[in-house]
């Protein structure tokens, strides 16, 4: 199983809103009691075994545009199916907070959903997705992305992302997205 957290690498970036995916990876790892600090195809991992099988965490380091080119290169070198890969990223169209899972759709609005699906011709790809839409903000979709998470958000944005560890954490352990995507789809973490 391969898990993708998206993100940009670099301090720059850190504790952005389009750095959700980068998070919940982290977060995952601490669960899992593992470190992402291994390098392979263009990306950060951890990689180990539950029950036997195979299992990558991966924070690709290619930004969050050419995410696609990291996803394809790990799902080839460690023979990943798109089913057996979730994605976890930010999406702009969720209120705060929220979470939304899915075993397949198009890429939607987010760009590195859309360099992975035009990389891998793949849109049975699973994916977690972290609300970060918020009603007060002004100004243009990119500002918004790469602005670090407002302090009033941050105590929603952590359960969010705490949740999303928490489901994946699940996935690995019993193989079933039906079920997480019953327990947590919609879910507003507060």
């Amino acid at each position: 199983m391969l898990i993708v957290g998206l993100g940009n690498p670099g301090a720059k970036y850190e504790n952005t809103y389009h750095n959700m995916g980068f998070q919940v990876a982290d977060r995952l790892a601490d669960l899992m009691g593992v470190k992402i600090k291994d390098k392979s195809c263009d990306a950060l991992v951890a990689t180990f075994f539950v029950k036997g099988e195979k299992t990558v965490i991966a924070k690709p380091q290619t930004y969050m545009n050419l995410s696609g080119v990291s996803v394809k290169q790990l799902m080839g070198t460690n023979k990943f199916k798109p089913e057996e890969t979730v994605i976890i990223y930010d999406d702009v169209d969720l209120p705060i907070g929220n979470l939304r899972l899915r075993k397949e759709g198009s890429a939607g609005t987010h760009n590195g959903m859309r360099n992975i699906v035009a990389e891998t011709g793949a849109t049975n790809i699973p994916r977690i997705r972290v609300g970060i839409a918020h009603d007060d903000f002004k100004g243009e979709l990119r500002d918004l992305v790469l602005s670090k998470v407002e302090w009033e958000h941050r105590e929603e944005i952590a359960k969010a992302l705490d949740d999303a560890a928490a489901a994946l954490k699940e996935y690995i352990e019993n193989k079933d997205f039906d079920a997480i995507m019953r327990k947590y789809n919609s879910h507003k973490s507060k």
